[in-house]
């Protein structure tokens, strides 16, 4: 049998990565009313992550595949300092992203509180982003 494969080329424009954020975004709020934190939490970093890379590639920075919040926080701070604020919370949810894809055998514990202050620090990192999008 001959298996055909796509090649895909992951856009480098900003706005094809917000629109995806959002849209994780809004699957973080429907699973956490369902209370499936685990869930809820992965499309937070999801969504970090994707707005993170949006506004990375329009200041001219090269796509990398990588779910590393700090990483990419690192990155956005060489263009704007204020980003720091976020470091400890994203570290915090990069491991959102390894509990939802990996079968660890200790597991944190999630509670809505956690989901809940998460999804506002991912408004807020998005906000920023937006913010500085319009200048």
């Amino acid at each position: 049998m001959v298996k055909y494969y796509m090649q895909y080329k992951e856009s480098v424009y900003p706005n094809d990565w917000f629109r995806i954020g959002d849209q994780e975004l809004i699957r973080a709020k429907n699973l956490l009313e369902l209370e499936d934190f685990i869930g809820a939490g992965f499309n937070i970093q999801q969504s970090i992550e994707k707005y993170l890379k949006g506004y990375l590639l329009s200041k001219g920075w090269k796509l990398k595949r990588i779910h590393d919040l700090e990483i990419l926080i690192n990155e956005a701070i060489l263009y704007e300092s204020s980003f720091e604020e976020f470091r400890t919370e994203c570290q915090k949810i990069t491991e959102y992203y390894m509990e939802d894809r990996y079968p660890f055998v200790i597991s944190s514990d999630l509670s809505e509180d956690d989901i809940s202050n998460s999804l506002k620090i991912a408004e807020n990192i998005i906000t920023r982003i937006k913010s500085l999008m319009k200048k």
